[in-house]
């Protein structure tokens, strides 16, 4: 790689994100995301002096192709490496950085493995980690809501929604709640009846039900739970903030759900996001439909701004200059730990409300306490 990490005068990024697969509903808009920040900068004359060029590769949702493809675009040339956004199939692609002297950053892995001290001093997640997501969630539904007891379905697929599970659980217990029992589920199952079985066999029935999954099967279980006639408030994390979950749900099954994420696609949530729609809007002729586009679109500028402030594209000091500043983002405001504390990010959660299939904005969050990762 060439030691500017630049190649043909330009700087280039590269994007191991996952295009297909069960991964692809967060990458593929990221991308998208990416892709316009590239552009949005290279209008403005790119990054010190330099355009800036995003090559991307399928990482099909498969830890070892997403590897190889990091390892592949780094020999191209890429200064940085946008890994996927969990830990389980982003991680091969920060390895690969790490090893290349070169900074890898994920758009939302919230994971607190994903980290330095997991992946090496120049690896980062823009994303809050779990221990932020699952208290937010936990301080709102006991402290705002009145909730003080929950059942809790985990997904055993990932390790996303096992630390988020735990987490939650953790400063739910902490704040005086109690959980009513703990059920797992394992993607891919594509049947909720043993855990619907369990929940209606319960002597005492919970104020709400905390379910970290994702989709498709997230859908299956929030929509099996409500054609039973459970209606009490479903709660989980980012993984909920997808398009298709909002139209699977629908109208009828779609109301009383929470969860927090790392945006919202309204000035609601960033006076600054009018103009970062109308741009998106021209280049891809529709507006945005989903957050994770926002995220692509941040780390981008998140990595120049940081390379500017490095005034190099070298790994070691752009890792420097992402740990020493605070990016004010339209995922809101970001400041990380430094290596030897793992890169911890602090950030605040965009809390979120499902209300007859569509999703509104309830306010920006930041946990009294975050549980210890």
């Amino acid at each position: 790689m060439p030691a500017s990490g630049s190649a043909g005068g330009k700087i280039v990024i590269g994007a191991a994100l996952c295009q297909t697969g069960i991964q692809a509903p967060l990458d593929e808009p990221a991308l998208r995301g990416a892709q316009l920040a590239v552009d949005v900068l290279n209008e403005k004359g790119g990054v010190l002096g330099k355009k800036l060029e995003l090559i991307s590769m399928d990482g099909k949702s498969d830890p070892v192709t997403v590897g190889n493809d990091a390892k592949q675009m780094i020999d191209k040339g890429a200064a940085a490496i946008i890994a996927p956004s969990d830990f389980d199939f982003g991680g091969p692609a920060s390895r690969e950085a790490q090893k290349a002297g070169i900074v890898g950053i994920s758009p939302c892995a919230s994971s607190p493995l994903y980290g330095s001290k997991a992946l090496g001093d120049k690896q980062f997640t823009m994303s809050m980690w779990n221990t932020t997501m699952g208290a937010a969630t936990a301080e709102y539904m006991y402290n705002k809501k009145g909730a003080k007891s929950v059942y809790v379905i985990t997904d055993d697929f990932i390790d996303y929604t096992k630390s988020l599970s735990r987490y939650f659980i953790a400063r739910f217990k902490e704040l005086g709640g109690k959980v009513v029992f703990e059920d797992t589920y394992t993607q891919g199952q594509g049947d909720v009846s043993a855990q619907l079985a369990r929940y209606k066999a319960l002597k005492e029935k919970p104020d709400f039900i905390y379910v970290s999954s994702y989709m498709p099967d997230l859908a299956l279980i929030i929509r099996t739970f409500r054609e039973n006639g459970i209606n009490v408030p479903i709660v989980g994390g980012d993984s909920y903030d997808d398009p298709a979950l909002f139209e699977a749900l629908g109208e009828k099954y779609g109301n009383d759900v929470y969860f927090d994420t790392h945006s919202f696609l309204s000035t609601a949530a960033n006076p600054k996001y009018a103009e970062f729609e109308a741009a998106y809007e021209k280049k891809f002729n529709k507006k945005p439909d989903a957050v994770w586009i926002v995220t692509g679109y941040d780390v981008v500028m998140l990595l120049a701004q940081a390379m500017e402030k490095a005034g190099s594209t070298d790994g070691a000091q752009v890792a420097k200059a992402m740990e020493n500043t605070e990016f004010d983002l339209l995922t809101g405001k970001l400041k990380w730990s430094d290596a030897a504390s793992g890169h911890e990010p602090n950030k605040a959660a965009a809390l979120v409300q499902l209300q007859g299939g569509k999703p509104e904005f309830l306010g920006w969050v930041t946990p009294e306490k975050i549980p210890a990762p």
